[in-house]
C-alpha cells in the first residue's frame, strides 16, 4: 500500500504541490495525469525519495521512502530523463545495479532485452533518448521491486515500443503483484491500462477514480430544446462547457446522472442523449473549466 497524506511541496515561495492525498492499492497500475507544471513529477520525485515534502507523509507499507534506504532497495524509479554515467556500457551499468541492489536479476534483465535487443557492448551515450528509457525500465525491473515508479515512460518511443513497452508492464503486474505508479502526457495509453488515477491542477487534486468512473461522471450530452435555452444553464452544478450548432446544445459535465437529464427535460429539452468521452477529452475539459475558475 502506497499512502500520500496531505502532501504540500513548494519551491522558492511557489506551492507545487497543495494538500495531496493518493492510495494506491498492491498489485495495481496507478496514474497520474495533468496540464504541464501542476506538480505531476514533483509529486513522482516525492514518492521516489528524491525529494522530501514540506508537509505531510509518504509511506510505502507503512515506512517512509525519504532518506530510507531499505525501502528504496525495493523500488524502481524510471524517470522521464535518465542520468546514468555516460561512458558507461551497458554491461557495466547491469553490474552497478547489481553491486546496488541485492535483489538484481541478471538473468530477468537479459529475458526483458529478448524484448527490446539492446546491444550491451553499446555506451549510454550513444543510446538514443527512446533506448535510454528502455535500458532504465528494464534496470529497474530486473531489481524485482515491490513498487515501480515510471516518469513518462514511453517519451522517445515510436509506437511499436510503446505498444512493447505498456504490453511489457502490464505482464510484468500480473506475474510479479508489483505496484506501478505512473505519470504521462499520453493519456491514450493511460486509459488503457490504468486501474485508477489522480488528475492534478495547479498542484491540487481535481479528481481521483477509476478511469471508468471517471469516463461515466464527465460526460457530453447532446441537448435539443423545445424552446428557449434556460438562461441559468451555464450555471447549473456541474456544468463545465456549453457550446451549440443550430438548435443542438453540446452540454459537457462532471456530474452526470440520470437526474440531470430528467432536469434538462424538465427544462424544456425533448432531446437528451448521452456521449462517451475519452480520457483525453475529459482532461482538456476539465482543465480549460480549471483554468476559467483561475
Amino acid at each position: 500500500m502506497i499512502k500520500i497524506e496531505h502532501v504540500s511541496k513548494s519551491f522558492d515561495g511557489h506551492k507545487v504541490l497543495d494538500d495531496v492525498s493518493i492510495y494506491v492499492k498492491p498489485g495495481t497500475i496507478y496514474g497520474i495525469i495533468g496540464e504541464n507544471g501542476v506538480g505531476k513529477s514533483t509529486l513522482i520525485q516525492c514518492l521516489a525519495g528524491v525529494y522530501e515534502q514540506d508537509t505531510g507523509r509518504i509511506e510505502i507499507d507503512g515506512k517512509s521512502i525519504y532518506e530510507n534506504n531499505e525501502v528504496k532497495l525495493s523500488v524502481g524509479y524510471v524517470a522521464d530523463r535518465n542520468q546514468f554515467f555516460k561512458g558507461y556500457r551497458i554491461e557495466q551499468m547491469i553490474d552497478f545495479f547489481k553491486l546496488t541492489y541485492p535483489s538484481f536479476s541478471e538473468e530477468r534483465f537479459k529475458k526483458y532485452n529478448e524484448t527490446f535487443k539492446l546491444n550491451l557492448k553499446s555506451k549510454v551515450k550513444n543510446l538514443s533518448k527512446g533506448m535510454q528509457m528502455r535500458l532504465s525500465l528494464m534496470l529497474n525491473m530486473a531489481i524485482m521491486p515491490k513498487v515501480l515508479i515510471l516518469d513518462e515512460p514511453t517519451s522517445g518511443l515510436d509506437a511499436l515500443a510503446k505498444k512493447q513497452v505498456l504490453d511489457f508492464l502490464i505482464e510484468q503486474v500480473d506475474e510479479t503483484g508489483m505496484t506501478v505508479v505512473i505519470s504521462s502526457h499520453h493519456l491514450s495509453e493511460l486509459e488503457r491500462i490504468c486501474d485508477e488515477i489522480t488528475m492534478l491542477s495547479r498542484g491540487k487534486v481535481v479528481y481521483q477514480s477509476s478511469v471508468e468512473t471517471l469516463k461515466n461522471k464527465v460526460r457530453k450530452l447532446q441537448v435539443v430544446f423545445n424552446n428557449e435555452v434556460p438562461v441559468d444553464l451555464k450555471k447549473w452544478e456541474g456544468i463545465l462547457s456549453i457550446d451549440h450548432i443550430g438548435s443542438v446544445y453540446y452540454i459537457v459535465t462532471n456530474e452526470y446522472s440520470e437526474a440531470l437529464e430528467e432536469k434538462l427535460k424538465e427544462a424544456g429539452a425533448f432531446l437528451v442523449e448521452a456521449i462517451g468521452l475519452n480520457l483525453e477529452e475529459v482532461f482538456v475539459y476539465t482543465a480549460i473549466a480549471e483554468q476559467v475558475q483561475a
